[in-house]
């Protein structure tokens, strides 16, 4: 793609110099000022291509240390300077074409079969140089190339009002030249007011017509984002930079925020190729959190472990209670103060009549070492679940026994069988009190984890 820019603009070069001597050449020979504003027109052309292959030539370096966004408006900064130039031709041959107007004495000007050959091939490569380089601006987003495609286009236009101007010399009328030199200032003026404005709406960051609300439509459809709450969006060369910040839930998991994000940027991508993302995360709170989301997200929010949390509704006022795990060697003065923080944090967000209430218990130890358990003390603690398991008139086939010694105590694995219709709630208090059983009758026994499975 790169190559095919720098291809065009050098063909470009060519064809500028072609005509600027030629136009020169018949201009001075002829004394027409209209040609000779054509002439001055591709001189100025054959500057402008120049700047417009370096320009290229630069804006396709990748962004480095320096220029973090790229090079891209180096092309925006060339199509000004190209816009400059069109008004300064302008201007000058505005003043002389009024000059000769109002200037009493005659000015010589040959209506020649040059005149008339040279306009007729200028309208023909402008015409072509013209379409090329829309056709590749367009397949690029090269305002440089785009700049040169309108310098070609206002030529092929103006050269047509010297044609006419040069009929109306041809049958005597002295005043056409002038008049058509006119009419070339405008049309260049109007070209360069289109590109003017257009170059400068880059450079000032102007978002692309109608691009923030086709990103707010994309981003909107993905499943998780609640909000589209700021969309920026700029146009460098051939890349659209945008910055987005979408609301999601406050209570996701970081893995399903992430998701989410990268869903974002998918959807994005497969409507504006080419664009350069930054996509944020905003949590946002949902009306249909539940209280336990709400504490949920409170204590996680401040690195806390919390488990056991119920809600009651008590004469109108809320009741929460939950437990709270902290490191096991804090002093209970330090624990006692986060608890209190967590406490006030809740009250703050349920409002300040909600009783809250925390059970403060040791964290267990994320990596403790340890080793199995001689096969006798397996054994032992087998025919000990075995025994105390009837009690429970509900837990059975008691199997898969696995006992860990470690520097606090032993912590003893098993799984057993329950009434696959029993509620969990009744599951989990018969497994809790064998376990408690089991830690009273072997007191080196430091945590039991029982795991139900369903009978048959």
């Amino acid at each position: 793609m790169q190559d095919e820019k720098e291809q065009v603009a050098l063909t470009s070069i060519a064809a500028s110099a072609v005509l600027t001597v030629a136009k020169g050449v018949v201009g001075i020979s002829t004394g027409s000022l209209a040609i000779l504003s054509e002439a001055g027109h591709s001189l100025i052309d054959l500057g402008a291509t120049i700047m417009t292959y370096a320009a290229v030539r630069v804006s396709g370096k990748p962004a480095d240390e320096e220029h973090h966004y790229g090079h891209g408006k180096i092309e925006s900064v060339s199509a000004l300077g190209e816009t400059a130039l069109l008004f300064l031709l302008s201007g000058v041959v505005i003043w002389e074409a009024i000059m000769r107007l109002i200037d009493h004495e005659p000015h010589s000007v040959v209506a020649t079969v040059w005149a008339f050959g040279v306009m007729a091939v200028s309208i023909a490569v402008d015409f072509f140089r013209a379409r090329a380089l829309t056709r590749t601006a367009k397949a690029t987003q090269s305002q440089a190339l785009e700049a040169d495609a309108l310098h070609f286009s206002s030529d092929m236009w103006s050269s047509l009002a010297v044609l006419v101007g040069l009929v109306g010399v041809y049958f005597g009328l002295a005043w056409a030249d002038s008049a058509s030199a006119l009419l070339v200032a405008v049309l260049v003026c109007s070209a360069g007011w289109r590109l003017g404005r257009r170059t400068i709406d880059t450079l000032t960051d102007t978002a692309p017509a109608g691009a923030a609300d086709k990103i707010k439509t994309i981003a909107g459809k993905v499943r998780g984002v609640v909000a589209v709450q700021q969309v920026r969006v700029r146009a460098v060369g051939d890349k659209t930079f945008i910055d987005l910040v979408v609301g999601v839930s406050r209570t996701l998991p970081l893995d399903r925020v992430n998701t989410i994000r990268g869903d974002v940027e998918a959807a994005l991508r497969g409507e504006m190729p080419g664009a350069e993302l930054t996509v944020t995360t905003d949590p946002v709170a949902l009306s249909n959190e539940s209280v336990l989301d709400r504490v949920m997200v409170i204590a996680r929010n401040r690195a806390l472990a919390v488990h056991h949390v119920t809600v009651h509704e008590i004469r109108g006022k809320l009741a929460i209670s939950l437990d709270l795990e902290v490191d096991g060697k804090l002093s209970l003065r330090a624990a006692h103060e986060l608890a209190d923080g967590l406490e006030n944090a809740i009250a703050g967000e349920l409002g300040l009549d909600a009783e809250v209430e925390t059970h403060i218990e040791p964290l267990q130890p994320q990596e403790a070492s340890g080793r199995e358990a001689p096969t006798e003390r397996v054994k032992a603690v087998e025919i000990a679940l075995a025994e105390l398991a009837p009690e429970t008139r509900v837990i059975r086939d008691i199997h898969d026994v696995r006992v860990r010694e470690t520097d606090d105590g032993e912590i003893v694995n098993f799984h057993c069988r329950v009434d696959p219709e029993l509620s969990v709630q009744t599951a989990h208090e018969k497994v809790d009190a064998l376990e408690r059983a089991l830690r009273a009758r072997s007191p080196s026994i430091k945590r039991v984890i029982g795991h139900t499975e369903p009978h048959g």
